[in-house]
């Protein structure tokens, strides 16, 4: 059974104008910034965090009030020691969730979330758990500390709403993304939307899968050892 239908018009072509971008994996953003910026004929807002804020304010240069500002100001809403909750807060996710011609959707972002808007594209990629304990001297503690959150619930978020937004989940796609937005009068495609979605959920899996195998081994064969790290 189906939990709830859409409700309002799907629209073929979205224009982009309002992007999050948090990124582990920063190589390509230094063409995929100022591209997109250029394609959408300086109609763009970038909306970032931590390292990935810091590159992008460099790359802009003076040009960086114009195009950027971090989630928290946004938001208006502090991250969390240790860089936590950044982007888990109402006014991200109702952003990516929210149906394009929804009445409701439409006043709850502009009435509740103070003139929330819409997210077009959402641009992601996440902590490397299976670069980190490939390690031979990697620590539980090191590897539960790298278990992406923020990053796969945006991912997750923007794949499932793909009729209204986009998602980017690797830097190996930029050139693809931006030459269909560039071939579009700078808007996403239903297609490439779709198309960009399934990527996400294929890759989200594997992400789960390993921390899940992970897990499992280190349990079986080091649960003593686990729980005395963590009351020593």
């Amino acid at each position: 059974m189906t939990i709830r239908d859409m409700k309002g018009k799907v629209e073929d072509k979205i224009p982009v104008r309002n992007v999050i971008i948090s990124c582990f994996d920063k190589k390509g953003l230094e063409s995929f910034i100022p591209d997109l910026v250029d394609i959408t004929n300086s109609n763009v807002m970038f909306m970032s965090t931590g390292g990935t804020y810091k590159k992008i304010k460099e790359m802009l240069g003076n040009d960086a009030e114009k195009y950027l500002m971090e989630v928290s100001e946004y938001t208006e809403f502090p991250e969390m020691e240790g860089g936590l909750v950044k982007t888990l807060h109402p006014k991200i996710h109702a952003g990516i969730l929210g149906e394009r011609n929804n009445p409701e959707h439409q006043k709850y972002l502009k009435e509740t979330l103070n003139n929330g808007v819409y997210i077009d594209l959402v641009v992601v990629n996440l902590y490397p758990f299976k670069d980190v304990i490939s390690k031979p001297d990697a620590t539980f503690e090191e590897a539960r500390g790298n278990i992406d959150i923020g990053g796969p619930t945006m991912l997750r978020a923007a794949a499932k709403n793909f009729p209204s937004c986009a998602v980017v989940s690797s830097p190996y796609d930029y050139d693809s993304v931006l030459y269909v937005i560039k071939e579009n009068n700078g808007c996403t495609t239903f297609e490439q939307r779709l198309n960009l979605a399934a990527k996400v959920f294929r890759e989200t899996s594997a992400y789960d899968s390993a921390i899940e195998s992970y897990f499992t081994k280190n349990l079986m064969e080091n649960g003593n050892k686990i729980k005395e790290s963590y009351f020593k």
